[in-house]
């Protein structure tokens, strides 16, 4: 019934056209032995970030482009994202005075993304030298076209690289940048833009993702609380004196990007309209795509090319079984419904080579125990006063360590699920998803088994079936080394990376402290994800290879749809965002310069 109201909303006058309409207002041409209902010089396939600064790059070319997205609402797993793009030498730095080159930046993502890979052919085509070359290159270049649009970025500050001793890296921060709040009644729909833009359950409040870390350790120190108390006076302020509806992260990401699509008077986004597949010449040449709509399929003509930009297949189970690692679990993903690999599945049909397809965003998480869905555990687990253990009782990570790293090693341990174990000590100080601290469990939690409970360790390990004997030794061998600061087995707490999701009022070590306060608790880990990160092998210019290099030509992807140029890595906080709407940017500009 939303998706229904929401064809019929109408943006103000100013914009001239209905919101995100169906493709029955689809014009009809005709090319060759072709019949089309509709021509465009570029067609994009997918309303995330990627796809809104195609259409936006595109205009500015004086190309006319079309976006089509398969959901009733834009942004798919962009919307739903922290909103951060990495982004080394970006002008924001520039401008605070931060020392970045894009050389420095090439000897750090050459030396994170190759290092533990010179064999292996995947990472060898997906990040090339000339592909890392033209993120870097670009990706300052994408976001001040964006900025001098209208869109209003801001620095993370303080978010460091996530390997800050590799050559190259900046360990106090930098590269990280993030949408600044943006106040959605712009959009002219008033609190119907909720029906518009993809939103995760719940509410949440305009908190920056430099902020969150503070946040959700609120009770640990003053410090913190003061956190939460200006994130919550920003709400406050914006939304009752300045009558605004404010958003960041992801939803901002979004949003401002659409608003500056409808400003350009750009063709409208076309909601329920999913990719079926490609139309080539016999030669292979893209000509256009066929779609299916609520009113049947339709044939759209791309003069110029086709972007996918559709997202990865961290949705689609049976993609998941056949490439990824075991067990796989759609259900354990942070991606939007609808990332199901369509545009992968389309690109392979035309002959693209594809590269990195068991290889996703990694990391544990966990069952939210207030809300019950999955829950991607980035701070839990770096702060002190819990492990993570298998079902030996034995630690195998540096539980701080960099999310995807955390996700290969769960997978190398073959410690599905995992367990992460934690005392009252973390429970009274930090939030585990949804719980706040101090907070009880609720029965129901407890009951499925989302978290457990117990007032001895020896408890604890029969319950989640864990060796009590092994979990005892570790915790003891564990709690020697909190106290003294010091974690020989894994080195936690030793990088900049682990400090800035650890707890500074704790010393010597803000990730390390002691389990001894009872009660105890457990939860499961998983080996989650962001999505997933393998797809069509592209090149510099973004266009779709196929196995013998050659491009297919007409066709370029960017974002999940692509392998990804970070290889089997995650460089630093917005490592997916970044090169997804950079490519998007490059793919336009190569589209514009190939018909000149």
């Amino acid at each position: 019934m939303a998706a229904r109201q929401l064809r019929r909303l109408t943006l103000p006058t100013h914009f001239h056209r209905p919101i995100l309409p169906h493709a029955r207002h689809l014009s009809t041409a005709q090319t060759n032995c072709h019949r089309f209902d509709h021509e465009t010089d570029v067609l994009i396939v997918g309303s995330g970030a990627a796809g809104l600064t195609a259409a936006l790059r595109a205009h500015s070319h004086g190309l006319s482009s079309l976006v089509i997205e398969k959901d009733a609402q834009i942004g798919g797993t962009s919307a739903y994202s922290g909103g951060g793009l990495w982004i080394p030498n970006n002008p924001l730095a520039v401008e605070a005075g931060i020392t970045d080159t894009p050389e420095q930046a090439m000897t750090y993502l050459t030396s994170v993304i190759d290092a533990d890979t010179p064999n292996d052919t995947d990472v060898r085509r997906a990040s090339s030298p000339a592909r890392k070359r033209a993120y870097l290159t670009h990706g300052p270049r994408m976001v001040s076209f964006l900025r001098d649009r209208g869109f209003a970025w801001r620095l993370s500050p303080g978010c460091p690289d996530y390997y800050p001793h590799a050559h190259g890296a900046l360990p106090t921060g930098g590269r990280s940048i993030e949408p600044d709040v943006f106040d959605t009644r712009r959009l002219g729909l008033g609190e119907k833009w909720t029906e518009a833009i993809r939103q995760r359950p719940g509410r949440s409040l305009p908190l920056f993702t430099y902020e969150a870390s503070s946040a959700t350790r609120m009770g640990s120190s003053w410090r913190d609380v003061g956190t939460v108390l200006r994130v919550l006076l920003r709400s406050i302020y914006l939304s009752r004196v300045r009558r605004q509806i404010p958003v960041t992260m992801g939803k901002s990401l979004v949003a401002q990007l659409w608003w500056l699509h409808t400003q350009l008077g750009q063709n409208p986004v076309l909601t329920d309209t999913a990719l079926r597949q490609l139309i080539t010449t016999p030669e292979g040449a893209i000509l256009g795509a066929r779609v299916a709509t609520p009113d049947g399929e339709r044939s759209i003509r791309a003069r110029r090319g086709v972007l996918l930009c559709a997202g990865g297949f961290a949705r689609n189970q049976g993609l998941r079984e056949r490439y990824g690692p075991a067990p796989a679990n759609a259900e354990w993903t942070s991606a939007a419904p609808g990332d199901d690999g369509d545009g992968i599945v389309a690109g392979v049909r035309v002959g693209a080579a594809t590269a990195l397809m068991d290889e996703a965003w990694w990391g544990p998480t966990l069952r939210d125990p207030i809300r019950g869905m999955y829950y991607f555990a980035l701070q839990e687990r770096a702060r002190p006063f819990g492990v993570i253990v298998d079902s030996s009782g034995k630690r195998f990570m540096n539980e701080a360590e960099p999310y995807t790293d955390a996700g290969h090693h769960q997978y190398a341990r073959k410690a599905v699920p995992a367990w992460f174990v934690f005392d009252w000590n973390h429970r009274k100080r930090y939030a585990v998803g949804s719980l706040m601290p101090r907070q009880q469990p609720p029965a129901q939690a407890l009951e499925a088994g989302y978290i457990h409970r117990a007032e001895t360790i020896a408890e604890l390990a029969r319950q989640i079936g864990v060796d009590e004997d092994g979990l005892q030794g570790t915790l003891a061998r564990f709690n020697e080394m909190a106290d003294c600061g010091v974690d020989r087995d894994f080195a936690r707490g030793e990088s900049a990376f682990d400090n800035y999701f650890g707890d500074p009022t704790v010393r010597p070590n803000p990730n390390l402290g002691a389990v001894r306060t009872p009660p105890f608790y457990a939860i499961p880990l998983v080996p989650g994800d962001l999505g997933t990160k393998g797809g069509l092998l592209t090149d510099e210019h973004a266009r779709v290879i196929r196995e013998d290099g050659s491009p297919v030509q007409g066709l370029y992807a960017a974002g999940n749809t692509t392998a990804s140029v970070m290889g089997r890595t995650y460089p630093g906080a917005g490592a997916t965002l970044g090169p997804a709407m950079t490519f998007a940017f490059i793919a336009m500009d190569h589209i514009s310069s190939e018909h000149v």
